[in-house]
């Protein structure tokens, strides 16, 4: 791939990690290597300026919008800052604020990067009028209602101070404590629901969440950090934030003015180190100047103030030791390496276990029982290995490992004969010595061939890049898997059910398959939200049977398509492949189920049971082609119905929802308020613009 190749190859990435990361709230790599990402693609657009493009990665500010919230313009733009992973390029930054203000002295403030959802809250006459989220950084969501929820956030300012402005605005980020973050994840898995990836995700979806009772009980937190207004009290920045901690605001205690580039070095080599001890999480370091003259000096780019910079933290990471590889066997049976390690505190949490993925990662890692170990995070739950510490090998001295002091060192003749000793003495097979470092001759661990809970010999597909086991109807991890899968919300939501019960269950022979279910009596609880189960529709029971590879979305498509279990289960490998997006995977995994004569008779018991297996006659009334193959993007708010159900609307028809705007999209369905963001890309492209009730003729309602 040529440079220029590369340029297109680049910002199709970038638009897709933004999409991830600001509207999923599910990013796909680090931001790290999404800034590495951007800065090449600078630097190749600026090589190759014919390349200029006004959609590129670089001439935007990512977005947070969201349809549900009304958006609002920012009476100033909250522009994103310039960042970087290198103290060079700090010290770089510090040399042109220095040139830039032709040798005038200058401090820095320096702050605490919080990993939250930037907020721009609106004061006046001492009375929280208006929240909004930064948006695309020129207009923001409007969560006025769900801020007033976030306790650090005061509502009402003391009425007897004089010093505070008739009307400001103060930003600051919204965030989710650890401790928060992990109490909601255990309600989440509890409840079978997906968890979040960490607390800025979290965080995120709280305050987007159209209840707020909801956000409420999250727990969410608030750190304020700029302060900006016609009639604020001081010209110095962080003189400013100190007048707003008196004020009630939540400001952190952190923040140091820096008169040198050495106080600088300091306060970053720190708070490297002490971060982790921290309540919530931080991603980095902010260091803005000072006074706001010399900030307006400085003045702005296109998309950040001259005048401020982030330093972002390498992941963190830690150095354990590996004690242990272990096998786990997942509900599809899939088979998962998992590290056991000593005990580590690595974001704000003791790690002792971490993902090893699949076999391709353990062979790249060489890994020997023993090794010191770099396990990260990076943003995620489970912890990661991503490499081994290279640390000097240890001297043995008969037979015993050897660890010098450096009040107690070892003479040079001491040296010596350790050395020879442990020539001479060399294992062949190595078992860990004492102090946990590995000796030569060990040998590395390597990927199991049989299922380690019923022996199975495990299978990898040609494009897989994991080992499964075929037992799926005798392997207990996938029995339990299954059954946990099952009950789950998005599933049967069988919601007096939970892990633990459906453990208690299987043990002692009350549950083998699905189908047991339906035969409790002896706990009226259960037995009624099992009762409740038979009126979930067809697309939701074809989804809880855990058909490998088949989700949420695959299972509504297929239910459509086929609109009942027996024509389904009929299907020829032709059929399903001509079903939209239905591949050879897919498709394959759909025949080798329904070709087993113990899932044939599953799902017999299951109808006897009284589930669901065809669709609806309500369903089958409303259902048309009259938007096959189309794809819309619904933005808005509407009069008629909510946006969830034109989303099953748009379904029932044969339309297919989508999230963005592109070429490829058909029209969009339009309510009130639609994004101006929007509009103006849908003009740029040409994609047509269907109002509500242009929208319910063209599939024939009133």
């Amino acid at each position: 791939m040529n440079e220029r190749e590369s340029i297109i190859s680049l910002r199709e990435q970038l638009h897709r990690h933004n999409y991830n990361y600001y509207v999923l709230n599910a990013p796909t790599i680090s931001d790290k290597e999404f800034d590495e990402m951007m800065h090449r693609l600078q630097d190749l657009e600026e090589k190759y300026p014919d390349m200029s493009d006004p959609n590129s990665p670089t001439q935007r500010v990512g977005s947070d919008l969201n349809d549900e919230f009304r958006t609002v313009p920012h009476r100033r733009p909250m522009l994103s800052l310039a960042n970087t992973y290198n103290l060079e390029e700090v010290r770089e930054f510090y040399q042109r604020v220095s040139d830039g203000l032709h040798g005038q002295p200058f401090q820095v403030c320096a702050e605490l990067k919080y990993d939250g959802l930037s907020i721009s809250l609106h004061y006046r006459d001492g009375k929280l009028v208006q929240a909004l989220t930064r948006g695309d950084g020129v207009q923001g969501d409007d969560v006025t209602a769900n801020v007033r929820t976030i306790r650090s956030i005061p509502l009402v300012l003391d009425s007897s101070r004089e010093d505070i402005p008739e009307e400001f605005e103060i930003r600051g980020e919204v965030l989710m404590p650890w401790q928060s973050f992990e109490r909601l994840n255990d309600e989440r898995g509890q409840a079978g629901e997906d968890l979040f990836a960490n607390p800025r995700n979290a965080a995120s979806g709280t305050l987007k969440s159209k209840d707020p009772k909801v956000v409420s009980q999250r727990g969410l937190d608030a750190y304020l950090y700029y302060l900006l207004g016609e009639d604020i009290p001081s010209t110095g920045h962080y003189e400013n934030m100190e007048s707003a901690r008196s004020w009630g605001f939540q400001v952190s205690k952190d923040m140091r003015l820096c008169n040198t580039l050495e106080e600088l070095w300091e306060y970053i080599s720190y708070w490297d180190v002490h971060r982790k001890e921290l309540p919530v999480a931080t991603d980095g370091i902010v260091i803005k100047v000072n006074s706001l003259a010399q900030q307006k000096a400085l003045g702005m780019t296109a998309k950040s103030p001259r005048w401020a910079i982030a330093y972002k933290f390498q992941a963190e990471q830690a150095c354990t030791v590996l004690r242990e590889v272990t096998f786990q066997v997942g509900r599809t049976g899939v088979v998962t390496p998992v590290a056991n390690m000593d005990s580590v505190l690595l974001s704000g949490t003791m790690v002792h276990r971490a993902t090893l993925h699949n076999a391709d990662v353990l062979e790249a890692l060489d890994l020997h029982i023993g090794d010191h170990v770099l396990v990260e995070k990076g943003g995620e739950i489970i912890p990661k290995i991503v490499g081994k510490e290279t640390l000097p090998q240890p001297l043995h001295k008969g037979g015993e490992c050897i660890q010098p002091t450096n009040e107690e060192q070892m003479s040079v003749a001491e040296v010596g004969q350790a050395l020879w000793e442990q020539e001479q003495h060399s294992p062949v097979h190595h078992t860990p010595s004492p102090c946990g470092r590995v000796g030569e001759g060990s040998s590395p661990v390597r990927f199991i061939q049989r299922c380690p809970v019923c022996g199975t010999p495990l299978v990898r597909g040609e494009e897989e890049a994991s080992h499964y086991c075929p037992n799926d109807l005798h392997c207990a991890p996938q029995i339990i898997g299954r059954l946990e899968h099952f009950v789950s919300r998005k599933a049967m939501n069988i919601s007096q059910v939970g892990p633990e019960l459906i453990q208690q269950y299987y043990r002692n022979g009350m549950l083998h398959d699905v189908s047991d279910f339906y035969r409790i009596t002896h706990d009226k609880k259960v037995a009624d939200s099992v009762a409740r189960s038979t009126e979930v529709p067809f697309e939701r029971v074809l989804f809880a049977l855990g058909i490998r590879f088949v989700g949420e979305i695959a299972a509504k498509t297929l239910a459509r398509k086929f609109k009942d279990i027996d024509s389904l289960m009929s299907a020829t490998m032709e059929q399903l492949l001509e079903t939209d997006g239905i591949g050879n995977v897919i498709a394959e995994s759909i025949i080798n189920y329904f070709a087993s004569e113990e899932n044939r008779a599953l799902i017999e018991r299951l109808r006897q049971a009284g589930l669901q297996f065809t669709l609806s006659e309500e369903q089958l009334s409303t259902h048309s082609t009259t938007l096959q193959g189309q794809s819309i993007v619904i933005s808005g708010v509407f009069a008629h119905h909510s946006r969830d159900e034109y989303k099953r609307i748009i379904e029932q028809h044969g339309g297919k929802n989508v999230g963005s705007i592109s070429g490829k999209t058909s029209f969009i369905l339009a309510g009130e308020n639609m994004g101006p963001s929007k509009l103006e890309k849908a003009e740029k492209l040409g994609v047509r613009i269907v109002s509500e009730d242009e929208f319910l003729a063209m599939i024939g309602q009133e």
